[in-house]
């Protein structure tokens, strides 16, 4: 970086050598390590603008440019990604949130409020002792049981379950949307469920995270709510993703087998796991696979009505089952 810049001028010297290395959003970037390096953001940033360079600051917008020039993305090097106006905590062992999920977040939370007005389930008999017996979760709420005897109220707090929580983006969102709920979440990576644990205790909300393949840490427990946004991307497509998505997200969140529906399959096939299919399950997936998911989910026969949700760009982007 030349000497004596501005902040102004740094962020354009650097967003034109991130455009020269073929960097998706140059400007985009820039300005989110330019504030990450410089402490500031909103207004504050804005008005720093056309202020001297720090002089401290220079070694480490340098190294932060240098990583991202060779491909590294911005969240991980920040280490933090927003979502649902939250703030969550990133590392190379989880996906990436992205703008797309908070749609299934908002669609499930609408659905289930049509659902369960009440914002909770009639209660009904105490589930068996297996579901008493479990394996002691993960998290700030690993003491509370999913399901069991209602409250006074002849109500019971609603079970929801985010199948793949990665970075518990899905899970955090809807415990913090949804208080009444009993959050629960797992994934198969012991690296991500450390991550997404760390996001529940710094955005306060109370989930318990469990680790397992899909729908197996559920098994004779009921479900009301499921909702997975799982790897998707069929495995022959992953060489020709972008180098910041294939070379640095973890292929184990990726990766969906050889057409990219094969969670979709097993946690169709999983089902008979739980105490009964749950009324409402909400899926997230890749460019043309939302007619297969929803055949999937039909052939299946427990619910009555099959939504398909496209994402901003018109794309078939989630799909939804109820049972009215």
């Amino acid at each position: 970086m030349t000497t004596k810049q501005s902040i102004r001028e740094a962020f354009a010297e650097a967003s034109s050598f991130l455009a020269a290395h073929e960097v998706m959003e140059p400007q985009r970037n820039a300005q989110l390590l330019l504030e990450h390096v410089l402490g500031l953001s909103g207004a504050a940033y804005y008005m720093a603008l056309p202020d001297p360079f720090p002089a401290e600051r220079q070694k480490a917008w340098e190294e932060v440019i240098s990583r991202k020039a060779a491909g590294e993305p911005a969240q991980y090097i920040i280490g933090e990604q927003e979502f649902y106006g939250i703030p969550f905590q990133v590392t190379p062992a989880v996906l990436i949130p992205r703008p797309e999920t908070e749609l299934l977040v908002e669609a499930v939370l609408q659905q289930a409020e049509q659902l369960w007005p009440q914002g909770a389930a009639p209660a009904d008999a105490e589930l068996p002792d297996r579901e008493a017996a479990r394996p002691a979760a993960q998290g700030r709420a690993a003491a509370a049981p999913g399901g069991g005897a209602g409250t006074a109220d002849g109500l019971r707090p609603l079970v929801a379950a985010d199948i793949g929580t990665g970075s518990g983006a899905i899970a955090v969102t809807l415990a913090l949307h949804a208080p009444r709920w009993q959050v629960y979440a797992s994934d198969i990576s012991a690296d991500a469920l450390r991550v997404a644990a760390r996001n529940a205790e710094a955005n306060g909300a109370q989930v318990a995270f469990e680790e397992g393949n899909l729908l197996e840490p559920f098994a004779g427990r009921r479900v009301d709510i499921l909702v997975s946004n799982p790897p998707y991307i069929p495995a022959a497509d992953i060489p020709g993703l972008q180098p910041e998505v294939r070379d640095h997200e973890p292929r184990t969140a990726l990766d969906g087998g050889a057409d990219g529906l094969a969670p979709y399959r097993i946690m169709m096939q999983q089902l008979p796991l739980l105490q009964e299919p749950p009324r409402l399950i909400g899926f997230e997936l890749g460019i043309g696979q939302a007619g297969e998911v929803a055949d999937l989910l039909r052939q299946a026969g427990h619910w009555d009505e099959i939504m398909i949700i496209p994402d901003l760009a018109g794309i078939d982007r989630h799909v939804l089952g109820v049972r009215r």
